[in-house]
This record gives structure tokens, C-alpha cells and sequence, in this order.
């Protein structure tokens, strides 16, 4: 291996919490942006998208009545398939390409590019400025999935509704030239469509059918269905129940929470009241390890001197905010 894939650098935070990130400043949360005065607009359904996520639903409660009848290779390959659609949107769409928490070479990218394209979770550059929108404008209606909307709209109901017109157009002001720049990124956008389609369905399908045997019925409702539908609604409980329940100890003031249960889903992002407290944290955790496997598995990238650069927040800036604006739960060690 070459010496300029060796280098693994950890960045840490000056105890004053300052940015670290001269790429980007549009995640950062703006408090003084406020929702106009007035009702609400009326909600439009997407009745294509209601529909497609019923289906998948259907699909998918189908799929769990298949598993006892499945072959083991089949659960495992559905397992896997999983966790590497996940890692596509946490270590690749969200601490990478959202908030530039860490820097990827070109091999470690393009796994991840592909892994977010199994995830089906909209291309990367829609997924990230969708999320930096909801880190500036939280709890707002230009935030995407705003969660005083209630459970279920954070949750899918954002995806079933037209946009409201603040997340349109505040998310349109949002700095994104950082990933227009990225070759790799715009290639994905311009051929997102076609890709989903053989990384999330058709190749899930194929596989544990082509290659062990498996019934065609027992790949496409338990490798593709379930699989799919798992990772979404992982994914989808960070928006909802990391903001509604668990505890703020770094940041009483804003509505996102520490809630362990979704970090054993969504494979470490959990930690939500932290994350959103130091987004620039490559982390999403005061604990790296800590029911994270995101983190362990840029660790171990870094080791291979594929990700450098991670940026973490110093002790004594974790300890600050604590002090400043925790709710008191902080309990050390």
C-alpha cells in the first residue's frame, strides 16, 4: 500500500467548540429563524408515494411471515445487505457527504456512493440538503421531517405530503457547491434512478435465488421487501422518536435526544442530542465505540488509510456545553 493512503489524522475541536470544517457552515443550527405567523398550508398527498409505501409495507409484514421457512444464507445475506445500505447513510450520505465530518479516498467513496444506492433513500445530494436544511432550520417548516408535526409525519408523513413551501425554499439558499463539485456525487444523481432499481430490488432478489436456491417468493419478501423496509424505518427514527423521547443532556433547548434504542438500529445515530449540539463531531457521539458501529467502521477505515481527517470535539468543549445548556443527565463515565 502507497504512503499516500496512510494517513490517518483525528482533528480535534479547540475546548472553545469552534467549527473545524472550512467546507461547509449551512448544517449549523440558525435559532433566530422563526416560522411566519399565519395556519399552516394545506397539505397535498403524494398519492404515488402513499401507495408505493404501502405496497412495501404490505411486502414487507408478508416477508416476516417467511423468515421461519427461509434459508440461513438468505437471512444473513438480507442481514448484511442491511447493514452496508445503512453504513451508505450513515458513514457515506450523513457524517461524510452532509457534514464533512471526515475526508474518504476514492475506493472508500465509491463503496459508499453504491452502499447509498442500496439504501434508496433519495441520491446523496437531495439526502444532504435535505439534512443540512434540517440541522439549520429545526423544528421549523423549513425543517424536511419537523418533528412538532407529530410522530408519524417526522417519522414517513414528510414523504407522502408536498414539500411545505419553506423547506423548498430555504433549501434552495443552502450552500451545496461542495458536492456539485464532486464528480462522483453528480454521476450518482444523473443516474440514480436506474441504479436503485438493480442495487435496492433487482440484485437482492437474484442473488439468494441464482446462487443457493432460495424460492423467488422468499427473495424478493424477506432479501428485498423486509430488508428495504427495515433499513427505511431505522433510518426514519432518528427524524421521529430521537427527537420525541430521551434525554438532553449537551443541549436542553433544542428537541433532539440520546435515545439508545434507535442507535441499535441506525447502526450509531442515536446520539441525537449530541449530534445535533456538534455536527461536525465524525463521531455523532461523545462515545466512539459506544453502540456505534458508523464510527467503528471509519475507524477501521482509517486504519486502512481510507478516511482521514475525523473530526472530533475536545473533552473540555463536550464538558462546556454540558455546564452551558445540558438538562442536567449528563452522567460522566
Amino acid at each position: 500500500m502507497s504512503g499516500s493512503y496512510t494517513t490517518t489524522t483525528t482533528i480535534t475541536a479547540p475546548p472553545s467548540g469552534a467549527d473545524i470544517r472550512p467546507e461547509i457552515k449551512d448544517d449549523i443550527h440558525d435559532p433566530s429563524y422563526q416560522d411566519e405567523e399565519g395556519p399552516p398550508p394545506k397539505l397535498e398527498y403524494v398519492w404515488r408515494n402513499i401507495i408505493l409505501m404501502a405496497l412495501l409495507h404490505v411486502g414487507a409484514l408478508y416477508g416476516i411471515t417467511l423468515v421461519p421457512t427461509c434459508k440461513f444464507y438468505t437471512i444473513l445475506f438480507a442481514y448484511v445487505y442491511y447493514v452496508v445500505s445503512a453504513l451508505g447513510i450513515t458513514a457515506g450520505a450523513h457524517r461524510l457527504w452532509s457534514h464533512r465530518t471526515y475526508k474518504a479516498r476514492l475506493p472508500l467513496r465509491v463503496f459508499l456512493i453504491i452502499a447509498n444506492t442500496m439504501a434508496f433513500q433519495n441520491d446523496v445530494y437531495e439526502w444532504a440538503r435535505d439534512h443540512r436544511a434540517h440541522h439549520k432550520f429545526s423544528e421549523t417548516h423549513a425543517d424536511p421531517h419537523n418533528s412538532r408535526r407529530g410522530f408519524f409525519f417526522s417519522h414517513v408523513g414528510w414523504l407522502l405530503v408536498r414539500k411545505h413551501p419553506a423547506v423548498k425554499e430555504k433549501g434552495g439558499l443552502l450552500d451545496m457547491s461542495d458536492l456539485k463539485a464532486e464528480k462522483l456525487v453528480m454521476f450518482q444523481r444523473r443516474y440514480y434512478k436506474p441504479g436503485l432499481l438493480l442495487m435496492c430490488f433487482i440484485l437482492p432478489t437474484l442473488v439468494p435465488w441464482y446462487c443457493w436456491g432460495e424460492t423467488f417468493l422468499h427473495s424478493l419478501y424477506v432479501a428485498t421487501f423486509l430488508r428495504y423496509a427495515v433499513v427505511l424505518n431505522a433510518t426514519w427514527l432518528v427524524n421521529s422518536a430521537a427527537h420525541l423521547f430521551g434525554y438532553r443532556p449537551y443541549d436542553k433547548n433544542i428537541e433532539s435526544r440520546e435515545n439508545i434504542l434507535v442507535s441499535l438500529g441506525a447502526v450509531g445515530e442515536g446520539f441525537h442530542n449530541y449530534h445535533h449540539a456538534f455536527p461536525y463531531d465524525y463521531s455523532a457521539s461523545e462515545y466512539r465505540w459506544h453502540i456505534n458501529f458508523t464510527t467503528f467502521f471509519i475507524d477501521c477505515m482509517a486504519a486502512l488509510g481510507l478516511a482521514y481527517d475525523r473530526k472530533k470535539v475536545s473533552k473540555a468543549a463536550v464538558l462546556a456545553r454540558i455546564k452551558r445548556t445540558g438538562d442536567g443527565s449528563y452522567k460522566s463515565g
